[in-house]
């Protein structure tokens, strides 16, 4: 099973964003060496817990730093930008790691509305452009001919090469999986996002609507979780209290930096308990087995190719060694994973 990363720069209470920022290129040279297929970072604004906002930036850090991972967008939240300017800048990144860029399309504001007029203030037009501005773009990435009468018709991306981006679309609903089915493109759904509400779904409207393409005759889907692997049980939902708490102020609106698990404890002890236990009952949490066993039930019971995983947690050291656990439970390679 093809097995990546998706990390988000997580702010953690008590360190400056700066040190998440730069945590996140370290990690990405710790999974190439633990045989990761991808490692995506994600774009959010204006966010208090999440910080990576300019995932173009840590994705040319990263390739500077890693010669074999796939690094990618997961995603450029294309109602923000010109689709011309995202061509260029991932044709720039494809030069410097030729066949390793992926390019992870959304449509999502990845803010509220107000961050998303501040960023764009025809914003709010946009959405309604996403099929058109994704066309667009496949024309750009692959120098390709734009429709007939395209007003931009000269313009080229630059620079060209023999590689390309390979754009993925992103999403947590019905719309993403149509739009990637409408072009042929490779579809990946945020099981995180909404605890797989609607994932199962969004796949299988994928697959009936698919349209093959030049480049992707079949159909090519994912999924990502939250995922957190440990020694034992007891440590692994130890280091999980943090972002169980996160998650339930999340759902009453309070954003903020990610809490020890010790803080999170007490903290959480306001909250409805029953539902707390749940919540750790239905995440992926547990030893490296446990969870690479529920990883591969979930892909073959969806019918995925690949998956990927994104972990939180206070303790950096127990985030790398996470991905340690689940890379040897993954079987791949022991030399390299036991090297964590």
């Amino acid at each position: 099973m093809r097995l990546s990363v998706l990390d988000q720069s997580i702010a953690v209470a008590g360190r400056p964003h700066d040190h998440s920022i730069r945590n996140t290129v370290a990690l990405a040279k710790h999974c190439e060496m633990l045989g990761y297929e991808r490692f995506w970072v994600s774009e959010h604004h204006n966010h208090p817990t999440i910080v990576g906002t300019a995932p173009e930036i840590l994705i040319a850090a990263i390739a500077a730093t890693t010669d074999r991972i796939r690094i990618g967008s997961a995603g450029i939240m294309l109602p923000h930008y010109a689709p011309f300017k995202v061509a260029e800048v991932f044709r720039v990144l494809d030069a410097l790691a030729p066949g390793r860029i992926d390019l992870g399309l959304g449509r999502a504001p990845g803010s509220d509305g107000r961050t998303a007029f501040a960023l764009n203030p025809a914003a709010n037009e946009r959405p309604e452009h996403f099929p058109a501005d994704v066309r667009d773009l496949i024309a750009w990435v692959h120098n390709e001919p734009l429709v007939d009468r395209h007003p931009f018709a000269s313009v080229k991306a630059f620079p060209h090469g023999v590689t390309a981006p390979e754009i993925w679309i992103l999403g947590s609903s019905d719309y993403g999986a149509q739009v990637a089915a409408l072009f042929g493109l490779p579809y990946c759904y945020a099981w995180f996002f909404s605890d797989g509400a609607g994932g199962e779904r969004a796949i299988k409207l994928y697959k009936e609507k698919y349209r093959p393409s030049l480049r992707h005759p079949e159909p090519r889907s994912g999924l990502c979780v939250w995922a957190l692997a440990a020694s034992s049980m007891e440590e692994a939902q130890h280091h999980f209290t943090s972002r169980a708490l996160s998650r339930m102020n999340r759902d009453r609106g309070i954003l903020a930096p990610l809490e020890t698990p010790d803080v999170a404890a007490r903290a959480l002890e306001v909250y409805d308990q029953d539902r707390i236990e749940r919540f750790r009952r239905d995440s992926f949490v547990g030893t490296g087995p446990e969870v690479a066993a529920r990883i591969e039930e979930l892909r073959q019971r969806i019918g995925v190719d690949e998956m990927a995983v994104v972990t939180w947690t206070h303790d950096e050291e127990i985030r790398r060694a996470s991905y340690a656990h689940l890379a040897r439970a993954m079987g791949f390679s022991p030399a390299v994973a036991t090297a964590a």
